[in-house]
């Protein structure tokens, strides 16, 4: 282990995605016998728990600080942190026993031990408020070796196992998975891992960044998304298979020097997606005036931020891609303006339209005409759709703004919760729309099952009068700051 106190950045946009699925505030925890560590290293420690409620299951993770003397020896470092992951392995274990835990659920420890020089009492003087700057996190890590060799606990598959990181290695995994569904299955991939340690007697992994590493270098990555995308033509929605998940795919299965490219890409888009989201939710909470109904509306904002955030690497590279090919488009069709169809590849029931406005004013599909609109077009599409796993409609109203020798991009945003439906309901309904079109004087053509990338024609009813949330971001990465 090594003792040399050492700094890193924070999470990345990771921890600020977890936020909105928090369920409630962290719950401080009491971890028996760490009074004897206080006593005997003059140190202090703090514990709180953290639960998450993601859209694969509960995250709950425990965040163990030990504040120890930066005098102490690399001896007693050892036996207070040995002692200290005991008392949180004790805790999780009565805690089990005495709560009902989810199948879905990730128990993670995430132990943070810092040196400081000033002295702590048997009163728990708060090092944090007097002098924090000269508090250091020290590294050291939990291979699978740690527990298999130093540690030895029990790993068979029939337990909830509590997973435990460094303070150091939880935060480059953070900032190296990126989306909360990577953070999900990298942490079920770690379990696995540990596991088959166990078993086998070898371990598996050295380090925690050689197994993030080896995590988002396999093929296995896009099993979520090949999964979306073979639904999607079962259903009829897409006719052939997405051609970038086939090169992606194979470059990773192939270990190939694209594999590489691929990835940085994938990172760039995560990044640049969480900004987008981040400040479309941003913009919509300013417009928020206070009501009796703040605290549903509070709810609200968090239930939309968590449909735009759950969305995996290859997700988010698609959805950014999308954008991006916005200006090879024709100059016909940018003036027109167009609209595309494209797909969660993390969740088949979150379909999103992208409505690229019309530079034209007069345009049919101007910003003007449609912007009102969204929330009417988010109802039709929904009703539209031939799947029955539908639960949102995600659309966007996108705007370039050329300024100078940069472009920016203005979005507008609808989220629109879908009620289940049986297929019965659902063709029901389209026949209603077809009859109802029938009569009105200059019917507009049917879109053909709303395949990928067709262009469909919005519904022109006022139904929404209220300005929609705007972000403004200049296309290039990194974006511009405000």
């Amino acid at each position: 282990m090594s003792h040399s106190p050492t700094a890193i950045s924070d999470g990345g946009y990771l921890p600020r995605e977890l936020a909105c699925y928090l369920q409630e505030a962290a719950i401080d925890i009491a971890l028996s016998g760490m009074r004897t560590v206080e006593q005997q290293y003059d140190a202090r420690y703090s514990a709180r728990q953290y639960r998450y409620q993601l859209p694969a299951g509960k995250l709950q993770w425990l965040a163990l600080t030990l504040y120890l003397p930066i005098s102490t020896s690399s001896a007693d470092i050892e036996t207070a942190r040995t002692t200290a992951v005991k008392a949180a392995l004790a805790w999780h274990k009565s805690s089990l026993s005495q709560n009902e835990h989810a199948a879905e659920t990730h128990d993670v420890l995430i132990f943070d031990i810092q040196l400081t020089d000033v002295t702590v009492k048997n009163d728990k003087t708060n090092t944090d408020s007097q002098d924090s700057k000269q508090s250091n996190h020290l590294q050291h890590a939990f291979g699978a070796r740690y527990f298999l060799e130093d540690l030895v606990v029990d790993m068979s598959e029939d337990s909830q196992q509590l997973q435990v990181f460094g303070w150091h290695d939880w935060h480059s995994i953070l900032v190296a998975v990126q989306t909360p569904c990577e953070l999900w299955r990298f942490l079920l991939y770690h379990l696995e891992q540990l596991q088959y340690s166990a078993i086998s007697h070898v371990p598996s992994f050295e380090s925690e960044d050689a197994l993030v590493a080896q995590f988002l270098q396999n093929a296995a990555l896009f099993a979520p998304a090949i999964a979306v995308d073979n639904a999607l033509i079962e259903y009829g929605i897409q006719d052939k298979p997405n051609s970038a998940l086939v090169a992606m795919t194979l470059a990773y299965k192939n270990q190939s020097a694209t594999a590489q490219m691929y990835q940085k890409h994938m990172r760039q888009a995560a990044t640049l997606w969480s900004q987008l989201s981040t400040q479309m939710i941003a913009a919509y909470n300013e417009k928020q005036t206070p009501s009796e109904g703040q605290e549903s509306s509070e709810r609200s904002r968090s239930h939309w931020q968590q449909q735009l955030l759950d969305e995996s690497l290859f997700s988010r590279h698609e959805l950014i891609r999308t954008l991006y090919r916005h200006p090879k488009q024709s100059e016909a069709l940018r003036q027109d303006g167009y609209v595309v169809h494209q797909h969660s590849y993390e969740s088949l029931g979150r379909h999103y339209v992208l409505i690229f406005y019309g530079q034209d004013a007069q345009a049919h599909n101007s910003k003007v005409a449609i912007q009102p609109n969204l929330a009417k077009i988010a109802q039709d599409v929904a009703t539209r759709l031939p799947t029955n796993d539908l639960h949102h409609v995600v659309v966007l109203g996108i705007d370039f703004i050329p300024d100078g020798d940069e472009t920016f991009i203005d979005i507008d945003v609808w989220i629109q919760p879908v009620d289940t439906m049986t297929q019965r309901e659902r063709q029901l309904t389209k026949q209603i729309q077809q009859l109802k079109k029938q009569n009105l004087q200059k019917p507009r053509q049917e879109p053909d099952k709303h395949k990928s990338d067709k262009q469909m024609e919005p519904s022109p009813e006022n139904l929404v009068s209220n300005k929609l949330p705007q972000v403004r971001l200049n296309i290039s990465i990194p974006p511009r700051k405000k």
